[in-house]
């Protein structure tokens, strides 16, 4: 595996393998790997040849008081981690790379990047968009491999690329879960053991409202009242939002209907974590997949 820490050397591997017609898949991260991101490389490696990774912890998605700092950063692990995965580049920019001296660009999708995760972090989206194109434009992939559980983050760069007429596939790959349900994320290294076990209720309050569902409940308003309910009952988890969404528009939902998503954002000692569920209908029914 070779690592590349310039935009130019990146462009000239990408080049390459457009000229040859071949498939490149790419993996986008900030490193602290876990399994979640190892399953979005496994997914890139059936699909694609080459497969680039990429490791940039963006400063621009931090808000001011947010966590870039102190973010986990396990570089070294992390290669090593990608090289026996048998990716093929290491992607690295240090921010003065990606971001010289005089850069005043950003990209918005409006109306989208206020919401839910944007509202509780103004100026998250801008960041994420507006790194996530220039990875775009530097690595050129055939294919984009993101995780589910940033369901909205994943939703606007859909509409970001389809808007701006970008060429990459965004492929979405399921959650990765730990054994007892939570979600896996970089940040979960932030909690102690205490706050461990208490981050499983945001797991378990989706599984509340998917027994809901199966007895009939399709009411937006109770099915959150259920997720809510659950997660207050647990002193040492502080709920930021829980939504019922179309998972197209992101439009609030009043029932179930097509294709939803369960969202949810709690902080969990001084820890913010974020989980999903996806609401399909097949028919009369739905099937929930958590």
């Amino acid at each position: 595996m070779e690592t590349i820490h310039t935009i130019a050397w990146m462009k000239q591997i990408a080049a390459e393998a457009r000229r040859t017609e071949r498939l490149l898949g790419f993996v986008p991260t900030m490193g602290a790997l876990h399994e979640g991101h190892l399953s979005l490389v496994r997914a890139a490696k059936a699909q694609c040849s080459p497969v680039v990774a990429s490791i940039f912890v963006n400063p621009k998605q931090f808000g001011p008081s947010e966590d870039f700092k102190k973010y986990p950063r396990t570089f070294d692990a992390d290669r090593e981690a990608l090289e026996k995965m048998g990716v093929d580049f290491l992607f690295a920019p240090t921010p003065e790379e990606m971001y010289p001296a005089g850069f005043r660009s950003g990209v918005v999708v409006d109306g989208w990047s206020e919401r839910l995760e944007g509202r509780s972090r103004p100026g998250h989206f801008r960041g994420v968009v507006t790194v996530v194109l220039k990875l775009f434009e530097i690595v050129q992939p055939k294919f984009a491999f993101f995780g589910r559980k940033d369901a909205q983050q994943v939703r606007i760069i859909q509409q970001m690329a389809r808007d701006l007429n970008v060429d990459a596939e965004i492929v979405v790959c399921p959650i990765v879960r730990e054994s007892d349900g939570l979600a896996m994320s970089s940040r979960n290294a932030y909690l102690d053991a205490t706050h461990r076990t208490a981050a499983t209720v945001l797991h378990r309050s989706l599984i509340a409202m998917l027994d809901q569902i199966a007895k009939g409940e399709h009411d937006a308003a109770r099915l959150l009242a259920c997720i809510r309910a659950v997660i207050k009952a647990h002193s040492g988890v502080a709920l930021d939002y829980a939504e019922l969404v179309d998972a197209d528009t992101f439009d609030p939902v009043v029932s179930l209907r097509k294709t939803c998503y369960a969202l949810l954002a709690a902080k969990v000692g001084e820890t913010r974590l974020i989980d999903n569920a996806l609401i399909e209908q097949t028919g009369d029914s739905f099937h929930v997949t958590i």
